[in-house]
């Protein structure tokens, strides 16, 4: 039997279209010889509709979108669809109205469904306010072959390769005591730095450990926040991998079971990133393009500072979306340094974007004259250098606006993690593009970047960053290096480390302390940025969850308590 993989790249809510691009996949299947096609999670109308859910006329629509595919289909081809099914019992016994499911289609009609099993609910997944757990084993038999089927969590939940169980059953363990031939798994699995290659990791142990042929399927593409990769493959039960399709594009690809040796049989095999900088890269590409796209944007405009956070988003957007979509605009005011404006200039020229110079000296002189009154008698301040920030955010919304172009955001994770940008200013934009890179990752991707082609100039590499908002400002000014300041915002929201261990580590208590209170300061401006493109396992995104009226102190003071011991 030969199966294939179709990894797409759906538009949520597009029923029709992503229908139409099951049923492209279908026809190169056949065409290919496969007996049976496999989609990823909630295929028909992309993953993750969030709230879509709700609203029965779009469920009554997936109905019966769902069954014209069946009819759609070619013969002799069995497919699995992802897409949801009512909990026709949640209104006598309780429950949520939905089940994630599967669709088995063959010869016209929707044969089967089965029910994703183990529901996430951390992170930026919520299915629990959606769906209802399967409780049976998923499984059919097609051409006397008994295979298993599970939803992507269903996989994450094996005990030996966690060292803990997340949840009650295992699905894996009972599809293997059913003697399913093999195993196919159809998920939505959010793209996070190295985490194709650690699900290929974890997949091998589970082929090893159940001696069990697996196929793992993933929707591709970005929606809104979320990234998907794709990096669809197959294992044989040794673990070895049998196929893989590519990373961050659509791709169809094929692998055989041998009936005889009851096993799949080696086919294409993609190669993986060798780099962590070139898979990331990738990724934020393809979150551009598709956040533009999908949103119905065709160019871009940013502001271009001379800086490297700009630079890399310029190099981002024009990759994504090509040059001749990209527009930066320069914004040169009293304190900007000859460099900052030069520098700009030559990336703009490596990479072949147009520019446009809006000088806004006279517009701070304007914003003075208005509030000389109220000033009088203060010394220049954040709100003087806040009004420069804000005056670039108005005239670059002012161009989205007139011209339909989407902003893009250019702050960093650092940045947004401690504050350090400013509202209705440089925060101003429809995506954030490296709103979860840190500062040192930013300049590790500049440097991957200049190792293949120099796009972006040497200086910009190697001068001190500033925002310039007043004479011989630098970052530093405010914040601590960058190389300290990651390892801390590491330490803090990646590994949730205490400040005792974080000290331990090396830090200065009273750089910790700081850096503790920004964060915590800075979660309302957080939550009013706009959408960042999610590359880590803790972004600020829809997964990130933080009061903004909170007290510092009592934050500090509980990381204090609980190293010393006490509870009072």
């Amino acid at each position: 039997m030969k199966i294939a993989i179709a990894q797409i790249n759906p538009i949520i809510g597009d029923l029709s279209g992503n229908a139409q691009k099951m049923l492209e996949m279908a026809q190169q299947a056949v065409a290919k010889g496969a007996r049976l096609l496999l989609t990823p999670e909630l295929s028909l109308c992309g993953y993750p509709p969030r709230d879509l859910l709700l609203n029965p006329s779009f469920l009554e629509a997936m109905t019966v979108t769902l069954h014209q595919l069946a009819q759609d289909l070619p013969a002799n081809l069995a497919v699995l669809v992802g897409t949801v099914d009512a909990n026709h019992q949640a209104y006598t016994t309780g429950g949520k109205p939905l089940f994630n499911s599967i669709a088995l289609l063959e010869n016209g009609k929707v044969k089967e469904y089965f029910h994703k099993r183990l529901l996430p609910t951390y992170d930026v997944f919520d299915e629990q306010r959606y769906f209802e757990a399967g409780q049976q084993s998923n499984h059919f038999v097609l051409d006397n072959l008994k295979i298993g089927v599970t939803i992507c969590e269903d996989l994450w939940n094996d005990e030996e390769f966690w060292g803990k169980r997340s949840y009650i059953v295992n699905p894996i363990a009972d599809l293997t005591t059913l003697g399913v031939e093999f195993i196919v798994n159809l998920s939505a699995s959010p793209y996070t730095v190295g985490k194709p290659s650690f699900r290929e990791a974890m997949l091998k142990h589970i082929a090893v450990r159940f001696q069990q042929p697996v196929i793992y399927t993933n929707q591709v593409g970005g929606n809104d926040d979320l990234l998907f990769d794709g990096s669809s493959f197959a294992l044989n039960r040794q673990g070895e991998v049998m196929c893989r399709a590519k990373s961050f594009t659509t791709d169809l690809i094929t692998v055989e079971f041998d009936e005889t040796k009851r096993d799949f049989t080696l086919n294409s095999v993609a190669p993986v990133y060798e780099l962590e900088e070139e898979e990331i890269w990738h990724a934020l590409v393809l979150g551009v393009k598709d956040y533009a796209q999908k949103c119905g944007f065709s160019k871009v405009v940013l502001g271009l500072s001379g800086g490297i956070d700009s630079a890399l988003v310029a190099t981002i957007a024009s990759a994504a979306l090509g040059k001749e979509n990209v527009l930066g605009v320069l914004m040169p005011s009293p304190y900007s340094s000859e460099h900052s404006i030069s520098d700009a200039v030559a990336l703009a020229d490596n990479l072949g974007i147009k520019t446009q110079i809006l000088p806004i000296g006279e517009l701070m002189q304007s914003f003075d004259n208005s509030l000389a009154g109220l000033f009088a008698g203060t010394e220049f301040g954040l709100a003087e250098e806040n009004i420069q920030s804000r005056i670039r955010g108005n005239l670059l919304m002012a161009i989205a606006n007139k011209f339909g172009y989407l902003l893009l955001s250019t702050g960093n994770k650092s940045e947004m993690a401690v504050g350090y940008c400013t509202l209705y200013g440089d925060m101003n934009g429809g995506l954030a593009v490296i709103a979860d890179v840190p500062k040192t990752r930013v300049y590790s991707l500049c440097k991957w970047l200049n190792s293949h082609s120099p796009l972006i100039p040497e200086n910009i590499l190697i001068k001190a960053p500033s925002a310039e908002l007043k004479p011989g400002q630098v970052d530093q000014d405010s914040l601590p290096p960058y190389e300290i300041l990651d390892n801390i915002l590491q330490r803090l929201i990646h590994d949730h480390q205490s400040v005792r261990q974080i000290v331990a580590a090396g830090h200065d208590q009273t750089v910790v302390d700081k850096v503790i209170q920004m964060l915590a300061r800075a979660e309302f401006k957080r939550r009013q940025a706009p959408p960042g493109l999610k590359i880590t396992d803790r972004a600020f995104g829809t997964g990130w969850r933080m009061p903004i009226a909170s007290n510092w102190n009592a934050i500090k003071s509980n990381y204090q308590k609980i190293e010393s011991g006490h509870d009072d």
